[in-house]
């Protein structure tokens, strides 16, 4: 079992720039870009509990926003165990955080995320 605690400083940036656009496409109303970047900083940030629960937070006010109902309620069990498993380096890589998802199933995690994290490391 690995803890982890902090976000690497050479990952930080990517994961800032993935809100900062989850953000932008949201106040331009392109609802479905904002949801892909909210997912990609997911993909980022998993492995770091503070990070992680964060994702999980936006996410659960984008479902408030969009007024989706599954995505409120399969929100709020993430945020309560998403940063332990975190923590405790027991998270499925690659999972995107939605509610449309399965919280325990692994996914591939896009290329470019994938050279981004092993830079990082």
């Amino acid at each position: 079992m690995k803890f982890n605690w902090n976000m690497p400083a050479k990952l930080r940036p990517y994961y800032q720039q993935e809100l900062a656009t989850y953000h932008t496409n949201w106040e331009k109303g392109q609802v479905v870009q904002a949801w892909r970047h909210l997912e990609r900083a997911h993909i980022l940030g998993q492995p770091y509990p503070v990070a992680h629960t964060a994702v999980h937070w936006q996410m659960l006010l984008f479902g408030f926003k969009t007024r989706n109902t599954r995505e409120v309620l399969g929100q709020l069990p993430r945020l309560l165990v998403g940063g332990i498993k975190s923590w405790a380096g027991m998270i499925p890589l690659g999972n995107t955080g939605g509610a449309n998802v399965h919280p325990l199933k692994p996914m591939p995690i896009p290329y470019d995320l994938q050279q981004i994290i092993q830079a990082a490391h």
